[in-house]
C-alpha cells in the first residue's frame, strides 16, 4: 500500500525555504529495478517515526547553517509532532542509517499543480558532511521518486540554492530539469498577520 493512501488525510501545500531555482523531473520517466528498503551497503532506509524529530530538526539546522541562514528555522519540535505525527499528517520523512546512525533524510509532502494535478514536493534533501559520496543521497532520492510514482504524482519538484554546486550536480546527474526562470515570491509569519493593516 502506498505511504500516502496509508497515511495522508489532508494535504496542504507549503514552501517556505529560501531557494532561488525550482527543479523538477516526471517520475514517470525515472525507472527503478528490484527498488528495496536494505541496501548490500548496510544502509537502511525507514521512516520516521516521531521520536526521531529532535534528531531530524538538528539536520533542518545543520542545513540551514550549510545555506548560510542559521536563523531561519524557527519551527518547533512541538510543532513538528503535531503536523506530522497528528490527525492530519501533513509531510513524511524517510531516515537513511547505518548501524543505528542516522547518515540523512528526505522530507517530502504532496502539492497540487494547476497546470498538471498530483505532484510531490522535496523540502529538505540533507546527507551528513561525512557520509556523503556514498550512495547515500541517491538511496534517499530514489526512493522518494518510488514514492512519488506510487502516489501517481505527475511532477516531483525542489528547490536548490544556485550556488550550491554539489547539489547541482547531483540533480544534473539524475537527469533533472534546472529551471532558474522563475522568481520564487513569498510573505513571512508577520507580514500575513499584518497584511491589509
Amino acid at each position: 500500500m502506498s505511504l500516502w493512501s496509508r497515511k495522508y488525510r489532508k494535504l496542504n501545500e507549503s514552501d517556505d525555504a529560501a531557494f532561488r531555482i525550482k527543479s523538477y523531473f516526471c517520475p514517470q520517466s525515472f525507472f527503478l529495478s528490484d527498488f528495496t528498503l536494505v541496501f548490500s551497503s548496510m544502509v537502511e532506509l525507514r521512516m520516521a517515526e516521531k521520536s526521531d524529530l529532535k534528531e531530524v530538526l538538528k539536520l533542518i539546522q545543520d542545513l540551514a547553517t550549510y545555506e548560510r541562514a542559521p536563523d531561519e528555522v524557527t519551527v518547533t519540535l512541538r510543532e513538528m509532532e503535531e503536523d506530522g505525527f497528528g490527525p492530519n499528517p501533513m509531510f513524511s520523512i524517510v531516515l537513511a542509517e547505518e548501524e543505528g546512525n542516522v547518515l540523512g533524510m528526505a522530507f517530502y509532502y504532496p502539492r497540487y499543480s494547476t497546470w498538471k494535478g498530483k505532484c510531490m514536493y522535496l523540502e529538505d534533501f540533507i546527507v551528513t558532511e561525512a557520509s556523503r559520496g556514498k550512495g547515500v543521497g541517491k538511496k534517499l532520492f530514489d526512493f522518494v521518486v518510488e514514492e512519488s510514482k506510487k502516489f501517481g504524482a505527475k511532477r516531483l519538484e525542489w528547490q536548490v540554492l544556485d550556488w550550491n554546486e554539489p547539489a547541482l550536480s547531483f540533480y544534473r546527474s539524475r537527469g533533472a530539469i534546472l529551471d532558474g526562470e522563475w522568481i520564487k515570491g513569498k510573505m513571512t509569519e508577520e507580514m500575513i498577520l499584518n497584511y491589509g493593516k
